[in-house]
């Protein structure tokens, strides 16, 4: 029996693996969508990718993670557009420190970690999804992973500030093709970080007395405080071959 000329998206997927860790099919999809791959369908609809597609999205995946090109500047050399050609130098030179300076000026802007929600913020499905611009399936899964919660009031689910932010930031994540339920780690981090908080200060709290509860809150603070401070070096260390020039 011959061997067929072509690959599935989850063969594509396996071959690549080892060399793209982070690729997954929603990425390869997301790649289609913008229009830098097209792959021909079988007349069931299932996408066969030949050798010169793979090649392509091997180069679409290497520039995004040794460059961190943009995709309209990636989409721009793939067809030839002189004027996106003109950027890539620009773009390839300057990415160690854009990535450098958007990740310190997020760290900047950055709430602290126990800081209390900043208003009154009460949204319903519609509301919250529209507010963020996302799809109102997007909202949902986002609560079926425990990224965000709702309280429902007469049979109406209604979304607070904290819920607002998670949707913000996780519809950034999604424009990169990022789905919910890979988000998910990142409530599986904090659940973790703040039952290692909980052993630090429980004896405190086995005192029952406003002093040792005020103390802490306080100890808490600076504990979630050093965290993130943690992570963000960690982080920053663990990207440094891609934020140096």
């Amino acid at each position: 029996m011959a061997t067929r000329p072509y690959l599935s998206i989850g063969e594509v997927l396996t071959l690549l693996k080892d060399e793209f860790p982070d690729v997954t099919i929603s990425k390869i999809r997301f790649l289609e969508s913008q229009g830098l791959l097209d792959p021909e369908r079988t007349p069931s609809g299932y996408r066969k990718f030949y050798d010169n597609d793979v090649a392509r999205l091997r180069w679409i995946l290497r520039q995004q993670r040794e460059h961190f090109l943009p995709l309209k500047v990636i989409k721009g050399r793939l067809i030839g557009d002189a004027e996106s050609e003109g950027e890539v130098e620009e773009q390839a030179a300057a990415a160690g420190g854009v990535m450098a300076a958007a990740m310190a000026a997020a760290a900047a802007e950055e709430p602290e970690p126990l800081s209390p929600p900043r208003s009154g913020t009460s949204l319903n499905l519609q509301e919250l999804a529209a507010s963020c611009g996302l799809e109102t399936s997007d909202i949902k899964d986002l609560e079926r992973f425990g990224l965000i919660t709702s309280r429902t009031v007469a049979g109406t689910a209604y979304y607070d500030d904290d819920a607002l932010a998670a949707a913000h930031v996780a519809a950034g994540f999604m424009k990169f093709g990022v789905e919910a339920r890979h988000l998910r780690m990142y409530k599986t981090a904090a659940e973790r970080e703040a039952g290692f908080f909980e052993q630090v200060v429980m004896p405190m709290l086995k005192q029952r007395n406003p002093e040792a509860r005020r103390q802490a809150t306080e100890t808490l603070a600076e504990l979630a405080r050093l965290g993130q401070q943690l992570r963000s070096t960690m982080l920053r260390n663990a990207l440094r071959d891609y934020l140096e020039e």
